[in-house]
């Protein structure tokens, strides 16, 4: 279970700042849903030229929602100049702290910042764009954000790295490039490291697969759900198959097929196992076998 602070919890269970702000001065959209994380964040200045009143709607866990909330705290009363200058750690020391898997999220409310500081300073309305090679292909993470990241966080290997943004923690196919580039920032005392890879859960047995299942349900997927007035119930655990029913909003909704294969079973894939697939309750499922009661 990941240890979380008093002040990361509070932030998750009463964010501030929640939904949009009218006639926002600038709006930053990050992520996607495809990689479970996604964040908008919308600020309006005052006559003072500060920023009066921030904003944000998240997809995400109760990281990503606690984050969130204090980059909103963090941003209220400065100048642009001044909010320029949050990190991701800014937000992290801010909450006392947050797991290593977890700081990707700060990462992302700091991005979401700097693209809604973009638009009003720019106008532009696309969706922001890392500029780049694209590195992490799975993801979507450029040279430029894994560069930034190590940096601005002293990184040394790729696994510290995926924390942080993510970049690795698909196929792996990137690693050695991400290797290269933490080589180019941090010198030659680390061009040579080994190349880690990310932390499996190793073999499992059934009880812990089980409750490794039911912890990633609770702790990564459902906040998210909930926050756009829906939810999940874990009906089955088959082998490697597990069985989720939709609740709420998200019975009806049409992205249903989405969100359980590119959130649901991303994350038990991302925390469990590379062999789990989720597969959604039916009808029939409760059906019972012909001949028998």
């Amino acid at each position: 279970m990941w240890d979380y602070t008093d002040k990361v919890k509070d932030h998750f269970l009463n964010p501030r700042n929640v939904g949009e702000v009218e006639n926002a001065d600038g709006v930053g959209e990050v992520g996607s849903l495809a990689c479970g994380d996604a964040l908008k964040l919308t600020f309006k200045l005052g006559e003072d030229g500060k920023i009066a009143d921030a904003k944000f709607k998240t997809f995400g866990c109760a990281s990503a929602i606690a984050s969130s909330s204090v980059l909103t705290e963090l941003i209220k009363g400065k100048t642009i100049a001044d909010a320029l200058k949050v990190t991701n750690k800014d937000i992290a020391d801010y909450l006392g702290g947050l797991p290593d898997q977890k700081m990707h999220c700060s990462v992302m409310g700091r991005e979401a910042l700097e693209a809604a500081i973009e638009n009003y300073q720019t106008g532009s309305v696309e969706k922001h764009k890392l500029e780049g090679k694209v590195v992490c292909n799975c993801f979507g993470i450029t040279e430029n954000e894994i560069a930034k990241v190590v940096m601005e966080n002293d990184l040394h290997d790729a696994e510290e790295v995926m924390n942080y943004c993510k970049a690795g923690g698909g196929c792996g196919s990137c690693k050695g490039e991400i290797q290269k580039i933490i080589g180019r920032v941090q010198g030659d005392k680390v061009k040579d490291a080994p190349v880690s890879v990310p932390k499996k859960a190793g073999k499992l047995t059934n009880i812990k697969k089980m409750q490794l299942i039911q912890q990633t349900i609770n702790e990564q997927v459902r906040p998210a759900l909930r926050a756009h007035g829906g939810n999940i119930e874990l009906v089955d655990i088959v082998g490697d198959k597990v069985i989720v029913a939709f609740r709420g909003m998200c019975a009806q909704c049409k992205l249903a097929e989405f969100t359980m294969r590119d959130v649901v079973e991303a994350k038990l894939k991302e925390f469990v196992s590379d062999d789990i697939y989720v597969e959604e309750e039916t009808d029939s499922a409760n059906e019972p076998e012909q001949g028998k009661e």
